[in-house]
């Protein structure tokens, strides 16, 4: 590595845009739509998913309470790490981190599988040109290698460009499928709480949440943005009520152009192609073939949107000395985490050579598999971040009224304890028929083991390397106080 390298991120590069485009670029608006809402309408035939998404957004935007206050009094780059063990403990925080890391890791490596599966079907189709999905796959992973170690501001440029190309493609669809509804009639029948739960409705929300992953992210970027107090709060917000809204519309748009009745059968039959056989029908084949590359590039965006948030997990881990301290460095010439956006693209290399060498599937094992776990991970970190924003706030004096430090995280405890043991026991929803059944068992367990590894790294770090310890999960150049460490403030000293 031939330039320096200096150990701080890019300071107030980042506004509330810019985190927006991050965080929902994540969620990833057309892939949701031609591969999430097309999925759950296959796996479990139920007329209520445009419901369910807002009743997800609901419970997500009572977590955000809770979350968007802790944000405005802790800046790591380590999010929920930091929360968790600001509010928690260490060592419960520590293991929140593996979580993390095994988390987004497993959804960055899984969208490559999604990727090249769309990707090489797009260029035989199309161009004739044929390749195993691995050739792309590898393609997009040096591309994503290369940006992740540019200017943070940059990436989120590319992301900007993407993500509002999708947005408006998905806009065209639930226009043209609200417009030419089957039957001649709009049907209201996916608003309507029966159909939720009427049955299945463990299934849907457990493949709904996962479509949410990434609105989560914003606190990731909190040492970079412009206003620390406020940026955070409010992206997370707008993700939150974007991506519910516009994900219910539509997942409706979907229902009334094909029919409620059919919606099943059609998502069984064309997955994606519901979405583009839709387009295709009522406009012309030019606008839906430029929806299938937006739909590539909108898992390209995602994959982006991960592998940065990864990389500054992994950098708030080094400078921290929880894992090697060269993590903890960033280059002087971009600031952005370059050594943690090196180990995350060599991860991802090694995921896939091992499952290109087992010749698994890339969109049935590769990217279900990973993504399942991803969201088993996502969602119990919430929940402990929800439970470490009542704990924080419990014994330190601030601003934050009783609704956002207590009442709002204790309810959000609750309700995503709940959607994980929903997720844990549904799992299987998840998988293809074809899967191995020990599965259900073996992927969600990856969480746990990371948990619990993590949690045992903190306890080992509290007998021999106190001094590391006593710096888990700091706010960055927040100095530790005589009741947390026995010492005075000028003891402590940043790692850099």
């Amino acid at each position: 590595m031939s330039e320096q390298l200096a150990g701080t991120l890019a300071r107030r590069r980042l506004g509330v845009v810019h985190l927006f485009f991050f965080v929902v670029a994540a969620s990833a608006p057309l892939t949701v739509l031609g591969g999430g809402v097309t999925t759950t309408f296959a796996v479990t035939g139920s007329k209520g998913v445009p419901l369910s998404f807002l009743v997800l957004a609901v419970i997500l935007g009572i977590f955000a309470v809770g979350y968007a206050a802790m944000s405005r009094h802790v800046a790591n780059a380590g999010a929920f790490y930091s929360y968790i063990a600001q509010g928690i403990g260490r060592p419960a925080g520590v293991g929140g981190s593996f979580v993390a890391l095994t988390a987004y890791n497993a959804i960055q490596v899984g969208l490559y599988g999604l990727f090249g599966y769309i990707f090489a079907d797009f260029m035989t189709t199309k161009f004739d040109v044929t390749a195993k999905w691995w050739v792309w796959a590898l393609m997009a992973w040096v591309l994503i290698g290369i940006l992740g170690m540019l200017r943070v501001d940059l990436n989120a440029s590319v992301l900007a460009v993407l993500l509002v190309l999708e947005i408006i493609a998905t806009a065209v669809f639930d226009i043209v499928g609200l417009g030419n509804p089957a039957g001649g009639s709009v049907s209201m029948a996916g608003w309507d709480f029966g159909n939720l739960f009427a049955g299945g409705v463990g299934a849907v929300f457990a493949l709904g949440i996962a479509a949410f992953t990434g609105f989560e992210s914003g606190a990731i970027y909190s040492e970079e943005v412009k206003d620390p107090r406020h940026t955070v709060a409010r992206a997370t917000f707008l993700a939150v009520l974007f991506t519910g809204i516009f994900y219910a519309i539509s997942a409706w748009a979907m229902t009334v152009a094909v029919g409620p009745d059919n919606v099943q059968q059609a998502a069984t039959e064309a997955g994606p192609g519901v979405v583009f056989g839709t387009l295709a029908e009522h406009t012309n084949n030019t606008v839906a073939d430029i929806a299938v590359v937006l739909f590539f590039t909108s898992v390209f965006a995602a994959l982006l949107s991960f592998h940065n948030g990864v990389a500054r997990y992994l950098f708030a881990l080094g400078r921290e000395r929880v894992l090697p301290q060269f993590l903890g460095r960033t280059s002087r010439r971009t600031m952005a985490p370059i050594a943690g956006s090196l180990t995350q693209t060599v991860i991802a290399i090694v995921v896939l050579v091992g499952f290109i060498a087992a010749g698994k599937d890339p969109l049935l094992d590769l990217f279900t598999w990973l993504s399942g776990v991803s969201a088993v991970g996502v969602v119990l970190l919430m929940a402990s971040t929800s439970a470490a924003v009542v704990g924080y706030f419990r014994v330190r004096r601030a601003d934050e009224s009783l609704w956002q430090g207590t009442v709002a995280p204790l309810a959000a405890t609750i309700l995503l304890g709940a959607l994980l043991v929903t997720l844990v026991v549904n799992f299987n929803s998840l998988l293809a028929p074809t899967n191995p059944s020990y599965l259900r068992y073996l992927l969600p367990g990856l969480i746990a083991v990371a948990a619990l590894i993590g949690v045992i790294w903190g306890l080992i770090l509290k007998s021999s390397r106190p001094d590391v310890y006593e710096g888990i999960g700091r706010t960055v150049g927040q100095p530790l106080t005589a009741d947390e460490s026995g010492k005075s403030d000028s003891d402590y000293v940043p790692v850099h």
